[in-house]
């Protein structure tokens, strides 16, 4: 009887940790504004490209309306055509996307008028499900109750409501390497049982992380990682160098032939990734791979450890007063130290016993040898290519599901090893205040005070429509396709400001009251051909008018003093009304 309760219990305390993690993915999912990479998923998920983007000519508002329309003749080939020649991701997700927003379109007709939540609604499912396969990582690796607490982890982890509330794909490859360490422990624990079980078993790892390959690049360092780890500890067994020795009585023959079984599968991924191999070193030199910095000194280390914070903790920091900053910093400095003194260190030394468990030592392990191989792939990539990728913490999405595996074993051992009443109490008020500090993070989340979307658009469109009952004029000068996304990020939010209900899309949208136009002017040969066209631009605004200019690149000395509007106006700078947020710009009066 007391078995079948705790069964109950279990699945029960399981479905509400699922419910938590939904409902903090799924809340206010279309509140934030799409920026830049948001934008680039939309436009292609939508089965459209950037030939679908007026260039070189102004145009109202309304027509981002026809631009993010689906498009539902597209082909998944065509969709992967154009990401080969238009971006520099592999095409899997955008053809998901592409399927799912079809599949809600013929469901429901009117379900893509709020088409912002429907392209991050699939991201935020695939994080759903990622919290279900990391409990079953948890439990299969060390035990049920560990399962739950790895899932709760996932769960309120503000790192992970950012990754679900992203029209990106970051998600899916955190649940495809969530499965593939699942195949990598069972890979492990499966070497007592027949040659038939661990084909089967790495047969479908080599199928998860040939999937992952189609998803995200970076999903190759996270398979590199996996290789590294196998051989690392099919070597260690081999050879007996454990807390108690592997060698079981039957030979080496049988460890070098588990070795090789799963090496033989690791040939999958490579080999059905043939097709897009070229593609992948041709994006690898494309210009849009530039954004990223050079390293600058020991920073990339300490970007690091930060990164890790965050998965656990995130208080609002960024844009926020001095004082507010200081003070959530530090708080979340505190809260890192505690952790790490008492779930970390003080777990190891209560548990004297600890790697006398062998599959639960083996298991943390192969976790720690997962993430250090990723980190040092990671630093790779910063050092010897010049590209910090660790000043953009979603890339920590490659060792995540380890890490949340790893937190999840010691929280368990710090709970196994409880046996007086008091201490139960004081560790059930630990855990009640560790989920309760992530969870508030994850509503800062939701509201957009954590994790804030790159170059801000929501604070972009506010500071230009300071007159919403002037006529605006915004013109974004673009040398490549990441600036005319960005400038789209800004149309989109500057439209939601403008025209921020159903009821006003439909009175307003007639052509004699468009008084918000758009324009993107080519900027190759500099900012003195965009002036040129600026000055033939034909638009039907009348005065008064602000004009903004978005000139990525040009320092505000530059902006010159006075520009001419089409052939009708001089537009004169106003310089208390110069903003700098990742890009310049600058609004000029047309009076």
């Amino acid at each position: 009887m007391n078995q079948s309760i705790n069964f109950f219990l279990h699945y029960l305390a399981l479905a509400a940790v699922i419910g938590v993690g939904a409902a903090l993915r799924f809340w206010h999912l279309d509140l934030k504004p799409l920026w830049l990479d948001e934008v680039i998923t939309a436009l292609f998920s939508l089965g459209r490209t950037y030939d679908d983007v007026p260039l070189n000519e102004a145009f109202p508002l309304s027509t981002l309306e026809q631009i993010f329309t689906l498009n539902p003749e597209v082909t998944w080939s065509e969709i992967a055509q154009t990401l080969a020649t238009q971006s520099t991701h592999p095409p899997l997700f955008f053809c998901l996307m592409h399927s799912w927003l079809s599949w809600l379109n013929s469901v429901d007709a009117d379900a893509l008028k709020s088409w912002v939540w429907a392209v991050r609604s699939l991201p935020a499912i695939f994080g759903v499900v990622a919290i279900m396969a990391i409990y079953w990582l948890g439990s299969v690796a060390f035990s049920r109750t560990t399962g739950l607490i790895t899932a709760a982890i996932m769960a309120v982890s503000p790192f992970g409501v950012y990754l679900s509330q992203e029209a990106r794909h970051y998600t899916l490859p955190v649940l495809l390497i969530t499965l593939a360490l699942l195949g990598l422990i069972q890979i492990q624990q499966n070497r007592e049982k027949g040659i038939s079980t661990q084909v089967l078993v790495c047969l479908a790892w080599g199928i998860f992380n040939s999937i992952g390959f189609y998803v995200h690049y970076f999903f190759i360092l996270a398979f590199i990682a996996q290789i590294f780890a196998l051989v690392i500890m099919q070597v260690t067994r081999l050879h007996g160098i454990s807390p108690t020795s592997f060698n079981d009585g039957r030979g080496k023959t049988k460890n070098i032939r588990l070795l090789f079984l799963p090496l033989a599968f690791a040939c999958l991924p490579f080999l059905f990734y043939l097709p897009w191999l070229q593609v992948l070193m041709a994006h690898f030199n494309r210009p849009e791979t530039s954004w990223l910095p050079s390293p600058h000194n020991i920073a990339p280390l300490y970007q690091t450890l930060v990164g890790w914070l965050l998965m656990v903790v995130s208080l609002p920091v960024e844009n926020q007063p001095l004082w507010i900053a200081v003070t959530n910093g530090v708080l979340m400095l505190l809260f890192g130290t505690w952790l790490l003194k008492y779930v970390i260190f003080d777990a190891f030394r209560v548990e004297s016993k600890f790697i006398a468990n062998i599959s639960r030592y083996w298991a943390i392990l192969t976790f720690v040898i997962f993430s250090l191989c990723v980190l040092l792939q990671f630093f790779a990539v910063i050092y010897f290519l010049d590209k910090d990728i660790t000043i953009a913490p979603r890339y920590n999405f490659v060792y995540y599901p380890a890490m949340c595996a790893i937190l999840g074993a010691i929280l368990a051992i710090r709970l196994n090893k409880i046996k007086s009443k008091k201490t139960r109490r004081n560790a059930n008020f630990v855990f009640i205040f560790y989920f309760l500090i992530s969870f508030i993070s994850c509503v800062f989340v939701v509201f957009n005070l954590t994790f804030q979307k790159p170059f801000n658009p929501q604070r972009v469109a506010q500071n230009m429509n300071i007159e919403p009952d002037a006529g605006l004029m915004v013109v974004v000068g673009y040398d490549s396709s990441q600036d005319v996304a960005l400038g789209l990020s800004f149309a989109l939010a500057l439209d939601k400001i403008r025209t921020p209900n159903v009821e006003a899309l439909e009175s307003k949208r007639s052509p004699e009251n468009e008084k918000a136009y758009f324009a993107f002017l080519d900027r190759k040969t500099g900012y003195d051909n965009v002036w040129q066209e600026l000055s033939v631009i034909q638009t039907p605004l009348e005065k008064p008018l602000n004009l903004w200019v978005v000139a990525p690149g040009l320092k505000r000395r530059d902006y010159p003093q006075d520009l001419a509007l089409s052939d009708k106006y001089t537009c004169n700078i106003d310089p208390t009304e110069h903003y700098r947020i990742g890009v310049p710009y600058q609004l000029y009066r047309c009076r």
